[in-house]
Formats: structure tokens, sequence, C-alpha cells
């Protein structure tokens, strides 16, 4: 019966505490502010790899961003993606 009791205020307590700790500054003072810390540009990224091997892509048409959703574009491109046997 007194773990009942014991729990949900130990649970209470402990998210408190977590909470209190996130809140506060590294070097514990309050008042302190982060405009000492010097900022560095981040470096360019590199350019995209080349994943084609030199391939060109398929018609504009067939891989057009404004291409229709339907049943038999959806049919055509999984026969175009199954190995031919």
């Amino acid at each position: 019966m007194m773990m009942k009791r014991f729990l949900p205020a130990l649970l209470a307590s402990a998210a408190l505490t977590l909470a209190l700790a996130a809140c506060s500054s590294p070097d514990g003072n309050p008042t302190s502010t982060e405009d000492d810390v010097a900022t560095v540009p981040l470096p360019p990224l590199p350019p995209a790899v080349d994943t084609t091997g030199g391939k060109k892509a398929p018609a504009p048409a067939a891989n057009s961003v404004n291409r229709e959703l339907s049943a038999q574009n959806a049919t055509e491109d999984i026969k175009k993606m199954q190995p031919q046997l």
C-alpha cells in the first residue's frame, strides 16, 4: 500500500530533477550567456556522386514530375523494372 503512494511521488521528483538539470547551463551559472562561443562556417558540401555510371536518363515524358499517377503507368513502370526472361 505504501508503494502505491511512494512511486508516483518518486517519479514526479525524478522528472522535476531532470527538467531542472536540462534547463541549467553547463557551468551551473543560470545567468551565463553563450555569446562567447566562437563560430566557424561549415565547409562546403562535396559534389554529388554520379551513380548512373554515365548513362543518360530516359525520355523526359517517362520521368516527368508531372506524370499522372495511374494504374496503367504504374504497371508499365513495374514491367520495365522486371528482368526479361
